[in-house]
């Protein structure tokens, strides 16, 4: 079967932006466009670099709009394509130069008329990560970053390393490997739709590559077998000289996990603590909104002008508060909170750390497990462990595995979906508390451990938690998964649920649904040693939960209001 694709390159330039073709210490030209106010009378400015590999003039990353919020405010951007993308010169390899071009291209603002010596740095994703690497290389003029939806250990999302010996890993993101496919093949983009039917799952890739005659090098290290190159990096950032950080978390976020990880190890550590900051919202990785979920036509800032601009400002926002602060120092340090962060369905709020002070654990232990496998609200989260022994059973099947829910889950709020009708599948176990009185007010990390055992010698868990509304709806609050394997499988599963701001209003439930898998999201389990992506028979197995004092959910809960 042949693959279809489409290729997009480069878009062009803005008027209001100045191109130029930045050397590189090896020689490589990286284009870099410089947004200056309006007006400006020659003084001097500071400078906020982006780096970033989906093009700097797209409609995507929006810069020739975000420029204007940023000259507006008295700053120079600069924004580049990262090496091999787009009018960038040299290979199309992720990470690996980061560190180096990141120094050189803040060497070179430096040297500009127009720069005033003093260098910050913003971004999504990837162009999150450049910061991360540029602090590894310890520049002088960096001052502050603001990384947002992002990790320092992109590959780490993605898959265990095999390595490791624990019998608990993390299930194949195999839409976060797929990403590799389509942006880093050569300077272009490339937007395919795999056969999800093709075994084994490698194939489906293969194809694609064959119809392009290209493929990517850092897709070929990640699957599939995985090698870990990150390490050539050279020094991680966390051990480089410590920078003010305004870290940008979403909680709908599919990196928010990693992301909260990279905060709270930083927020703990000493000489990089007192200058870590928390902005947290209830957003996804493409800034769709609770509030606005799903999104009508109205208000998609993918495709409406009029949705971009309203959401711009507070995109951008709490960037140039943080630069007004710690580039241009025009605000004391005491203007900005340790932590901002929304409770969703409610609004936004401060504190001094995170989880926020006053807040306390609650847990809801998994009972009356006989009703488990019907449709919401299934068994019981209850305030008390069961005690008569009972269990409940699920299913994996690789010839019939659960649907993921949505096509994109980067954008996750776009669509919102009702996860309620996979409830009542026969492979995935479902439980939920009862109709709330008051608001219930999750505020920090959730987690869920687990008294499984299975007839597989390997087997995926996948748990989302749900909100439950009185018309029967089920929306997702978090998540979280784990690989299980060893000889013989650990009983008990650990499952990190991440962290939210979350309220469960009165008359909606807190709901619980356990599966083994989760497809095309994540790659189905071989069930055995075999090698997930390459096997042609995966095996079935059939998990037992034992609704025990060891089965139970922990959550991060506010005080009841008064």
């Amino acid at each position: 079967m042949s693959i279809r694709y489409e290729r997009t390159g480069s878009a062009p330039v803005p008027d209001h932006a100045r191109q130029h073709l930045v050397r590189m210490r090896d020689g490589v030209r990286l284009a870099t466009d410089v947004y200056l106010p309006d007006g400006a009378d020659g003084a001097p400015l500071p400078a906020v670099l982006v780096r970033l590999p989906y093009d700097k003039n797209s409609r995507y990353v929006y810069f020739d709009k975000i420029a204007a919020l940023f000259t507006g405010r008295g700053y120079a951007l600069v924004v580049q394509d990262v090496r091999g993308k787009f009018r960038s010169g040299g290979q199309t390899l992720p990470f690996l130069r980061e560190p180096l071009d990141g120094y050189d291209a803040i060497e070179w603002i430096t040297h500009q008329p127009w720069s005033d010596g003093v260098v910050g740095m913003f971004g999504d994703s990837y162009y999150g990560f450049t910061q991360w690497a540029a602090v590894a290389a310890e520049h002088p003029a960096l001052r502050a970053i603001v990384p947002r939806v992002t990790t320092v250990d992109f590959n780490g999302t993605t898959q265990s390393d095999p390595g490791d010996p624990s019998p608990l890993g993390r299930p194949v993101w195999l839409e976060g490997i797929e990403y590799y496919a389509h942006y880093w093949v050569d300077n272009d983009v490339y937007e395919f739709a795999p056969d999800r039917s093709v075994r084994p799952v490698i194939e489906q890739y293969e194809q694609a590559f064959a119809a392009m005659g290209n493929r990517s090098a850092w897709f070929d290290l990640l699957a599939p077998r995985y090698t870990n190159l990150l390490p050539a990096l050279g020094r991680h950032p966390f051990d480089a000289r410590p920078v003010p950080v305004l870290h940008c978390v979403g909680w709908f976020d599919n990196i928010c996990l990693p992301q909260m990880r990279d905060y709270l190890e930083l927020a703990s550590r000493p000489g990089w603590d007192a200058v870590q900051y928390l902005w947290a919202g209830a957003i996804d990785h493409e800034n769709y909104h609770l509030g606005l979920a799903p999104a009508a036509p109205a208000d998609d800032h993918a495709d409406d002008e009029a949705a971009l601009d309203r959401m711009l400002p507070g995109y951008a926002g709490p960037a140039l508060d943080f630069f007004d602060v710690f580039l241009k120092g025009v605000q004391p340090v005491s203007t900005l909170p340790k932590v901002t962060w929304e409770l969703g369905h409610e609004g936004r709020r401060t504190a001094g750390s995170w989880p926020p002070p006053g807040a306390t654990e609650r847990t809801f232990w998994l009972t009356d497990p006989y009703r488990a496998g019907d449709a919401l609200p299934g068994g019981t989260l209850g305030s008390a462990p069961g005690t008569d022994g009972r269990t409940a059973r699920w299913t994996y099947d690789p010839e019939s595995l659960v649907p993921s829910q949505v096509a994109n889950s980067f954008a996750f709020l776009q669509s919102y979906p009702d996860e309620s009708g996979i409830a009542a599948r026969e492979d995935v176990l479902a439980f939920s508390t009862g109709a709330l009185s008051e608001p219930l007010d999750l505020a920090g990390p959730a987690r869920l451990d687990l008294h499984v055992t299975s007839t597989g010698a390997a087997f995926d868990v996948f748990a989302k938690l749900l909100d439950v509304g009185p018309d029967g709806q089920a929306h997702m609050i978090t998540r979280g998964e784990v690989s299980v394997g060893g000889d013989p499988a650990p009983a008990e599963i650990p499952v990190s649920l991440g962290h939210t701001g979350y309220r469960v209003r009165p008359g909606h439930r807190l709901a619980l649904l356990i599966t083994s898998s989760d497809y095309p999201m994540f790659l189905p389990s071989s069930g055995s040693s075999d090698n997930p992506w390459t096997t042609l028979a995966p095996k079935a197995g059939t998990q037992t939960l034992h609704a025990d004092a060891s089965s139970r959910l922990t959550v991060t809960v506010l005080a009841a209001e008064n």
